[in-house]
């Protein structure tokens, strides 16, 4: 049986954090779908489709790695899919008592829906896409943080 899994976020942008994450799912799983969020009303500083174009060229090198937009329920996404296991991130505390929430929601949505959690490296545990943006637009090197083509996409946004 194949074991697809998603990975689901905003990803604006994605970072090396985000990456790290989805290459070790890679490792584990059959196939990773990415989904990427779109909300009307979450202001985000990419597009559905601009975000959804970083990951492709974040995750080229990775065979078992697709990227889907999706907006509504993500359990919808799930059994469209056919994936019955999510994967998240959690940094910190704070992450874990959200995740809990939406992880206790998604059960009652979809009881076959299992959740995994994997931490970050130590190098990653700090990033997050806000910190990448508000470094960006206060003229801070992102380099080190991003796919070199996520950071020229920043630096283009960031002078318009």
């Amino acid at each position: 049986m194949t074991k697809r899994v998603i990975y689901p976020g905003t990803f604006d942008p994605v970072t090396h954090g985000h990456s790290d994450i989805i290459s070790r799912a890679a490792n584990m799983f059959d196939h990773v779908v990415v989904g990427v969020a779109f909300s009307p009303s979450k202001k985000t500083m990419f597009s559905l489709e601009e975000r959804m174009d970083m990951l492709v060229q974040a995750t080229a090198h990775l065979n078992n790695v697709s990227v889907v937009g999706f907006s509504g329920l993500l359990v919808d996404l799930a059994k469209d899919q056919q994936a019955n296991i999510l994967v998240r991130g959690l940094r910190t505390t704070m992450d874990f008592e959200y995740e809990l929430g939406l992880t206790t929601m998604y059960k009652k949505l979809m009881p076959e829906l299992e959740t995994i959690f994997l931490t970050p490296p130590e190098e990653h545990g700090f990033l997050s896409s806000t910190i990448v943006r508000e470094t960006a637009i206060h003229g801070g090197k992102i380099d080190q943080f991003v796919h070199p083509y996520v950071a020229s996409a920043i630096y283009q946004k960031v002078k318009q």
